[in-house]
């Protein structure tokens, strides 16, 4: 990948010289981190280095929980426990194991992910985005484009892989701008990454790494996958109008009429794919399998004597339904994506369904390891009383400054915006700053569901410029098809105005729906949080 940053048309020389210090600095910050694995074994050992030493400091803070509350200590002071001792080590060695198989992300994603599974190596999902997008009429194709980008989030890769390639396809086969194309899918796959319509694989992994750090303050607290559900449907389709209106006031203004020299020597064809008949067919049929799961799971929670709600109270809060959403995302994936390649033929046998979860699950490697270091370094940090500690002080620092309203989120969004552009990873940022944010928010009267959604907000804004992104390259590499002296800053510098507009935009719908209206984020998620 070329390291050459090349500024967008227009800029003055200071602008160049700014734009490009900025670049140089993400890249160089960037390169300082280790790999994402070497980063949790690292913080796994200091956060045991930094017990012992926070011990024999003496630190500790006054617990903020009423007496007689669960988990606290009856002289009221929260002590450091230190993990550089003989106790600290047989915790150490006989919670390795356990930690990791015990960590909550670990089995959600891996079971949500087998259904997703089935859906996209059928073939359903890939049909489903070209569908929605190359039948869109000329006046909606841009916003299709970014619409059904941030739906492809249920199953990442396929918008990169796919998605971003055939909408530059699509604009240039209508005598657009072919990166304008490029820019408008990028931005929903990757800055709209937290939002979508159904739950995926990100809401059960982030609400895996919430519980434990609501924990450290409330021991029973328990943060469901449909914690942010309603908040992300929405912010589905203000992302898409953000989107489109970037892209066709900003960025392919800025962009001018394409000129075909500017191509690299592999220029793609023009000629899209339409869907076969077949695969219309198949779509039909995995549709009609779709709305007979949701008839039959409608039939267990609707009626009030529903078998999946609460065996008790007969709510939906807190109900088997709820609890189970995991295995839900798993069928209702699962069963339209069999469907669909049985119609189609890309499914033939119960083999080809086995080989479909197994090639994803042998693609999960990197993840499974990832987790076994994460799931240490949460752990320590749980055992040692740190975070609690921390987040106390924290709590403490903030009502000192008067830093206790609605404000705290703004700073606290653009935070983790800036230490996405050096730490892309979702699940990799948010285990290392849920277990200090969390419960500080929390002690200031705030929920962790709110919490959470404030923070997929910032973790998703700049994904669209920071090279460290996971898929940068790969953009790159299919923007240079059409721009053969495409550099990271040209890049850099297209998506820009998307990452600002969505910053804006998410941060006053986010403040609009929950502190404006006082909306919950998701089903029976409270806004603020009451010891």
């Amino acid at each position: 990948m070329s390291q050459t940053s090349h500024s967008a048309p227009g800029y003055s020389e200071e602008q160049k010289g700014l734009f490009n210090r900025f670049l140089a600095s993400v890249e160089y910050l960037g390169n300082l981190l280790p790999h994402p694995i070497t980063l949790f074994a690292m913080f796994a050992i200091g956060i045991v280095i930094i017990s012992g030493i926070a011990d024999w400091a003496g630190l500790s803070a006054i617990d903020p929980r009423p007496e007689g509350a669960k988990g606290r200590d009856p002289d009221g002071v929260i002590e450091v426990i230190s993990l550089l001792s003989a106790e600290g080590l047989q915790k150490i060695v006989t919670g390795l194991v356990t930690n990791f198989t015990g960590f909550a992300p670990l089995g959600t994603v891996l079971v949500a992910l087998l259904g997703v599974s089935v859906a996209e190596h059928s073939g359903l999902l890939s049909a489903a985005m070209r569908g929605m997008v190359v039948g869109a009429s000329r006046r909606l194709v841009t916003f299709m484009v970014v619409f059904a980008a941030i739906l492809s989030n249920t199953a990442s890769e396929l918008g990169y892989v796919v998605l971003i390639p055939l909408a530059a396809m699509i604009f240039h086969s209508l005598g657009r701008h072919p990166l304008a194309g490029l820019a408008a899918a990028f931005a929903g796959v990757s800055g709209g990454y937290s939002a979508n319509l159904l739950l995926g694989t990100i809401d059960p992994l982030l609400a895996g790494i919430t519980t434990p750090a609501a924990q450290m303050i409330d021991p029973t607290y328990e943060v469901g996958p449909e914690a942010n559900w309603y908040f992300m449907m929405i912010s589905v389709f203000l992302i898409a109008a953000l989107g489109t209106w970037v892209t066709e006031k900003i960025v392919e203004p800025r962009l001018g009429k394409y000129d075909v020299r500017e191509a690299g020597p592999d220029l793609p064809e023009t000629t899209i794919q339409q869907l076969s008949t077949v695969e219309k067919r198949g779509l039909k049929m995995a549709g009609l399998a779709l709305l007979a799961v949701a008839a039959v799971l409608a039939m267990t929670i609707v009626p009030t004597e529903g078998i999946l709600r609460h065996p008790e109270t007969g709510e939906v809060a807190g109900s088997p339904f709820l609890k189970g959403i995991v295995v839900l995302i798993f069928i209702t994936f699962a069963i339209p994506g069999f469907v669909y390649g049985k119609t189609v033929g890309t499914l033939k046998n119960d083999r080809d369904v086995i080989d479909a979860m197994s090639k994803s699950m042998s693609s999960m490697g990197m993840y499974i390891v990832l987790v076994f270091f994460a799931a240490q370094f949460v752990a320590f940090f749980k055992w040692t009383n740190l975070g609690t500690i921390l987040a106390i002080k924290g709590a403490a620092l903030l009502q000192a400054l008067s830093l206790t309203g609605p404000e705290v989120f703004v700073l606290f969004i653009l935070m983790c915006a800036l230490v996405n552009l050096s730490l892309g990873s979702s699940s990799a940022q948010w285990a290392v700053t849920a277990p200090i944010f969390v419960p500080m928010l929390m002690l200031i009267g705030y929920a962790p569901e709110t919490i959470q959604a404030a923070y997929r907000i910032g973790d998703s804004v700049t994904n669209l410029i920071t090279p460290m992104m996971s898929y940068f390259g790969l953009i790159l590499a299919v923007a240079t098809k059409y721009k053969k002296d495409m550099g990271i800053g040209t890049l850099v510098a297209m998506m820009l105005p998307y990452s600002m507009i969505f910053f804006i935009g998410w941060v006053a719908l986010f403040y609009i729906w929950v502190f404006g209206f006082g909306l919950p984020v998701g089903p029976n998620s409270p806004i603020y949080y009451t010891p």
